[in-house]
C-alpha cells in the first residue's frame, strides 16, 4: 500500500480553477498515493497577512493548523500557500499553544512537484506530451522553498520540447494585492514576462502557482497571443 496524503487545495484553485485540484489528484493517484480531502479546510491567511491585519490571518492559521492531520503529508499545488504555512505561520503562531503542531505539520507540508520529486523521488510519471513548453517558475516557490529543479524534470520526462525562459526569475508582477496597489509597476513586469515568453515560441507556459499562470495568462489573452498558461498538474494530467 501506498503513502497516504492531505490534499490542500487552496483558495484561487478551488474558486477559480478546481481543474487543478482535480488534476493534482490524478497525478499523484498515479503515481501511487492516496489521497484524503480534509472538507473543513479554508484560507491560509496570506492575503490578511500580506496587509497587515494578523489577527484575522491569525485565526485562519489557527484553524488550517486544526484541520490537518500532523501525522500525514500536505500537498498542495501551489508553492506560494505553503511557503505561507512553512513560514508565515511561524510568526502568527508564536507562543501559541499549537505552535508545536504547526511545527510538525510544517515539516511534511510541500508543493505538489517537490513531493512527487523530492519526497518520492518520482520524475517520470509515464506521461508523454507534444509540442513547445516554457515553464515561469514562481517567486515563493523558487526562492522561499527552494524548488528549482523538480518541475522542470517533470517537464522533460514528458518528452515534449522544452524551450527555458529567458530572464526566468525576474517576477512575474502579481504578487497577489502587489498587483492591486502598484497597478502600473505589476503590469510593466507583466510586460516584461510576456516578451520573455514570446522569445520562447512557445505554445503553453507552465507554472506552478495558478496565480501567477492567471496574471500571465491574462495578458496573453488580452494581446490576443495564441499560448496557453497552465498549471503543470494540468498539462501533465491532459494526457492521461
Amino acid at each position: 500500500m501506498g503513502p497516504t496524503v492531505q490534499l490542500f487545495v487552496t483558495c484561487l484553485v478551488d474558486w477559480l480553477r478546481p481543474e487543478i485540484g482535480i488534476a493534482a489528484v490524478r497525478l499523484l493517484e498515479r503515481a501511487g498515493v492516496s489521497v484524503r480531502f480534509p472538507e473543513a479546510q479554508t484560507c491560509c491567511g496570506q492575503p490578511a497577512f500580506n496587509v497587515g491585519r494578523w489577527a484575522e490571518a491569525r485565526a485562519m492559521a489557527v484553524h488550517w493548523v486544526q484541520t490537518f492531520d500532523p501525522d500525514l503529508p500536505v500537498v498542495a499545488p501551489s508553492g506560494s500557500c505553503v511557503a505561507m504555512v512553512r513560514h508565515g505561520y511561524r510568526d502568527l503562531l508564536a507562543g501559541h499553544a499549537l505552535f508545536t503542531r504547526w511545527e510538525a505539520l510544517a515539516a511534511r507540508t510541500y508543493e505538489l512537484s517537490q513531493y512527487l520529486v523530492e519526497v518520492l523521488g518520482i520524475a517520470d510519471l509515464g506521461i508523454r506530451r507534444e509540442g513547445t513548453v516554457t515553464y515561469h517558475p514562481s517567486c515563493h516557490l523558487l526562492r522561499m522553498l527552494g524548488v528549482r529543479e523538480a518541475p522542470e524534470r517533470l517537464i522533460r520526462a514528458a518528452r515534449a520540447a522544452y524551450v527555458p525562459l529567458p530572464e526566468a526569475e525576474t517576477c512575474c508582477g502579481f504578487g497577489g494585492l502587489f498587483a492591486v496597489h502598484f497597478e502600473d509597476l505589476s503590469g510593466a513586469m507583466l510586460e516584461r514576462k510576456i516578451r520573455a515568453v514570446q522569445q520562447t515560441g512557445a505554445e503553453t507556459v507552465l507554472g506552478c502557482d495558478w496565480s501567477c499562470l492567471m496574471h500571465i495568462g491574462g495578458g496573453l489573452h488580452r494581446r490576443g497571443l495564441p499560448v496557453r498558461a497552465l498549471h503543470l498538474a494540468e498539462w501533465l494530467a491532459e494526457a492521461l
